[in-house]
């Protein structure tokens, strides 16, 4: 990775740091969803800070360019994180279904005292 990039992919990991933290104070995004991607900004800093990570990773893993362990890694964590998202909404959908039945109920009993 030249310096060039280097400097860019930096920048860009905390423009991406400021960004979350400015959806955190609008109160667009909770904080226990704002750690993976805090930890996403660091890690893509951590890469182009320290170029020979990439390479042990790469080493480690067998896979012949830097540039496909990167993908490779970058592919895992979006599993990761839909994986994540996916138990949030079984959870949530769970939580609505609930209270779904819940009012119905409480409609129901309402239509029966009137």
């Amino acid at each position: 990775m030249n310096t060039g990039n280097r400097f860019v992919i930096i920048g860009l990991s905390f423009f991406f740091v400021v960004l979350i933290l400015d959806l955190i104070r609008r109160r667009k995004l909770k904080e226990k969803y704002a750690l993976l991607w805090l930890f996403s900004a660091a890690a893509i800093f951590i890469v182009a800070t320290f170029n020979n990570i990439l390479e042990s990773i790469k080493n480690v893993l067998g896979i012949t360019l830097p540039s496909n362990a990167l993908f490779f890694l970058g592919i895992f964590f979006l599993i990761l994180i839909n994986l994540h998202f996916s138990l949030t909404i079984s959870s949530l959908s769970e939580q609505n279904r609930k209270i779904a039945q819940r009012l119905a109920l409480l409609e129901e009993k309402m239509k029966r005292n009137s």
